[in-house]
Parts: structure tokens; C-alpha cells; sequence
């Protein structure tokens, strides 16, 4: 039930004056809501990471654009929160948005993906019995089947990771900035939060979830630090890219905060510490009542599973949804890219539909995650998300 190419087409020209720079009341509207059916369309702030070169916007005017857009709720990553809550910035930060980053389960990579061979060349991929790629799911299972378990372990040992030489030593600068940061951390107040969403209630926004990722080397005080936080900004849950031994950590501080708490899914199902597949959603919901999920439709779509059936079955554990328009996986396991929205294989229309049906109150959130086109902008191509989103309601 996705629209066709020529109906995203429409929807392109149809977002353009909301990116264009005019203010409501110049365009002659009332305050906006992107609430339609019952069902809320938000954005992660995320989706406007980057520098003014990437089309990123500056944390500062998040709000101010997303109300110019039409959006009326709003995910806000950590990293943008601090920023428009004053923190002082560390050497080459910038004060674009971003909140972190968004890696693979809060550990830096890049969405769990698959090379295309153990350091081959293009055009010399090593091929399995079955025709793929020998580091593929797939291929790596047919050449075990085969007995090429050399060429299995050699294709493992070229799937990249982090590697590499650890990071290298602060300057006097960098040193400088981490231990101010860390002062202002220890400063801040329940009023630090709150001015930070009058900024995003003053342009019509809510701010419905605070996304904090964290990682294995995150430390109690910092989760302790992360749960105050939304305590303060009033979300009604938090959204985290993370793993199941650190979501298993967390789980005390929201049983401590009565704060509802959603693993982000990606799509390595072969990494049992990653939110990719339906049984591992259901073992960090096990850790504890406030242990719930945000459902990525676009990952999980790339992980081979459908969201059609999965969110009914656990809706009342999900804290928000992201929206995005992704290929299935191929043949071989890979999992396809995430596409300009309507040209992928995720069901975005179906579950909005399903959404206004079974009135489910969560938050569906755009996550920008495809190239953004030459010539275009962040907050132009959250725009045509939004009209589309809109459009399914019609």
C-alpha cells in the first residue's frame, strides 16, 4: 500500500513552501499539529544532524524550523538538548545537531551491515557455492556447508569494526573542554531541562521522547544523569541505541524513575547483543516493566521481519516508532539501503493505518536516514516525509 513514485513526486512540491522560510502566520496558518487521525508524526532531531555544508541546522533553531515544517512533537537527542541548554562545546563540536550519533547499538558502527568480501577488490569478490559473496550471511554459511572454513574465517575477519589504533591522546584543549563539560554536568538543574522545552513549547513543539545512547563503557552516574534529565524535559519515555548488556543495566534507573525506556532496533540479526530480531526485543523486555522498545520500521524491515505483525503484538511496551523507507534483504543476507520515502519495501502507509485503528498513542517519529539530494536540505526532506506521512491519512 506504498505510494507510487509520481504520487511521491507530488508530495515533494507539496512540502517545498514549508522549508521555504515563512513563518505561520505568514503563510496564514494557526498553530500546527501534526497529529492526524489520531495518530502523532514527529521528527528525531537526528534527522537534522550535520553541518550547514551537510544541510544540518544548528540545535538552536530546531525548534523554530520545526514549527515552520508543520511537526508537533519531537524526539530530542541528548547531544541537542545540552546544547541549547548552554553546555560549553568541545574543540570542532560545532553546536550542529546530532546528539551523539546514532550507531549501531550505541557501539559506533554503522547500522550492523555486511562487507562484500574479506578485502577484495571490486570485480574480485570471493563467491561461495551459492553465489554470494563468501562474508555474507548467506554465503558464509554455504561455504561451511562446503567445508571452506578457511575461507569463512578469513571473509569474518575482514568485516571491518572498530580496529584500528584506539583513539589518540587529548590535546591541552580537549582536556580543558572535557573537564568543563563535566563541571556544567554536574551543575545543571531541573530548570536547565525545562528551559530547554519552554524553547520547543514556545514554537508548538513537544517534546515527547528524549533519546540518550549510551554505550558499554556508559557508568551509573551518567544513566543516572540521562533519566534526570528527561525527568525534567517531562518526556513520556526514553529511546536508546545500545546493547542488551548495557539495556540490562539501565533497567534499575527506570524502575527507579518510573520512566519507560525503548532499545532502538537495528538489523544485525547475527549479533546477539544488537535489537534486530523479534526474540531479542522480547529479552530486554523481560529485564524489567519499564523496559520497552523503539521500533525502527525501516530496520526491522531490513532485518527481514514485518512490522505489521510485530507491533500489535507487543504495542503496549512500544515508546515510539521511526519512520523510514528501507529495502528488504537479499538473497544473500545483506540487508538493502534505506530509499527516499516510496521507493522502498518498508510499509510505512500500512502502519499508520494500523496505528489509527487500534489508536495506539505512541509517537511515530521521521528518522532521516537516506542522501539527502543534491541541491536539497535536511529540513526540506523532513518536509516531503511529513506531507507524506500526512498523505497515507487521506
Amino acid at each position: 500500500m506504498n505510494f507510487s513514485r509520481r504520487d511521491f513526486g507530488k508530495l515533494a512540491m507539496a512540502a517545498a513552501p514549508a522549508a521555504g522560510g515563512l513563518s505561520l502566520a505568514e503563510l496564514g496558518l494557526a498553530a500546527q499539529s501534526s497529529k492526524f487521525d489520531g495518530v502523532q508524526i514527529g521528527a528525531i532531531t537526528y534527522s537534522f544532524r550535520g553541518g550547514a555544508a551537510q544541510g544540518g541546522v544548528a540545535a538552536a533553531d530546531m525548534p523554530s524550523l520545526m514549527q515552520k515544517i508543520g511537526l508537533s512533537e519531537v524526539e530530542l537527542m541528548s547531544g541537542d538538548a545540552e546544547i541549547i541548554a548552554g553546555i560549553p562545546q568541545a574543540p570542532g563540536r560545532g553546536g550542529f545537531g546530532g546528539g551523539g550519533g546514532r550507531g549501531a547499538s550505541g557501539r559506533g558502527g554503522g547500522g550492523g551491515g555486511f562487507g562484500r568480501g574479506a578485502g577484495a577488490a571490486t570485480g574480485d569478490v570471493a563467491l561461495a557455492p551459492n553465489g554470494c559473496p563468501v562474508n555474507t550471511p548467506s554465503g558464509r554459511d554455504s561455504q561451511a556447508k562446503a567445508g571452506g572454513g578457511a575461507a569463512v574465517a578469513a571473509a569474518a575477519a575482514g568485516r571491518g569494526g572498530a580496529g584500528g589504533r584506539g583513539p589518540a591522546a587529548m590535546t591541552p584543549e580537549q582536556e580543558a573542554a572535557q573537564k568543563a563539560i563535566a563541571e556544567w554536568k554536574k551543575s545543571v538543574t531541573a530548570s536547565t531541562w525545562k528551559g530547554v522545552k519552554q524553547k520547543f513549547n514556545d514554537a508548538g513543539v513537544d517534546i515527547q521522547i528524549l533519546c540518550y545512547n549510551m554505550s558499554l563503557n556508559t557508568t551509573e552516574d551518567e544513566m543516572d544523569y540521562a533519566f534526570q534529565m528527561a525527568r525534567d524535559l517531562g518526556v513520556r519515555a526514553m529511546s536508546c541505541s545500545t546493547t542488551v548488556t548495557v539495556a540490562k543495566r539501565v533497567a534499575k534507573f527506570a524502575d527507579k524513575y518510573k520512566i519507560m525506556w525503548g532499545g532502538h532496533g537495528h538489523f544485525n540479526i547475527y549479533d546477539p547483543e544488537e535489537f534486530a530480531k523479534p526474540e531479542t526485543f522480547k529479552e530486554i523486555m523481560s529485564f524489567g516493566k519499564y523496559i520497552g522498545v523503539n521500533l525502527d520500521i525501516g530496520h526491522f524491515t531490513q532485518a527481514g521481519y514485518d512490522p505489521m505483525t510485530f507491533i500489535p503484538e507487543i504495542h503496549d511496551r512500544i515508546t515510539n516508532l521511526h519512520l523510514k523507507d528501507s529495502m528488504k534483504p537479499d538473497k544473500c543476507g545483506v540487508a538493502g539501503p534505506t530509499q527516499p520515502w516510496g521507493q522502498g519495501q518498508t510499509p510505512i502507509k500500512d502502519v499508520l493505518l494500523l496505528m489509527k485503528k487500534n489508536k495506539y498513542k505512541f509517537p511515530a517519529n521521521i528518522e532521516l536516514e537516506y542522501r539527502i539530494p543534491q541541491g536539497s536540505d535536511s529540513a526540506t526532506e523532513v518536509g516531503k516525509c511529513l506531507e507524506f506521512a500526512k498523505k497515507c491519512f487521506a
